[in-house]
């Protein structure tokens, strides 16, 4: 089936893992933002942090859903070829 799936799928796909995964490692350490980029655009009361993890999970699960509708297609295509 990989051969029948668009480069779509596979942007997709790696999409909804990286949102995922950052998701993840904000709920693990939220402090990776304020280390990474420098700031504590909330004050600390942890606001912007689940904010992010919200987001994050929204466009994972978004990507999650469109990847799927692609390999539902491929397979339609091949069923009818």
């Amino acid at each position: 089936m990989s051969r029948s799936v668009r480069r779509r799928f596979w942007l997709e796909t790696a999409c909804a893992v990286l949102s995922a995964a950052l998701a993840v490692l904000t709920l693990i350490s939220r402090e990776w933002i304020e280390e990474v980029f420098g700031v504590d655009p909330d004050g600390g009361n942890g606001a912007l942090e689940w904010s992010i993890v919200f987001g994050l999970l929204l466009v994972a699960t978004c990507a999650s859903i469109a990847a799927r509708s692609e390999v539902r297609r491929a397979r339609r295509t091949a069923i009818s070829a």
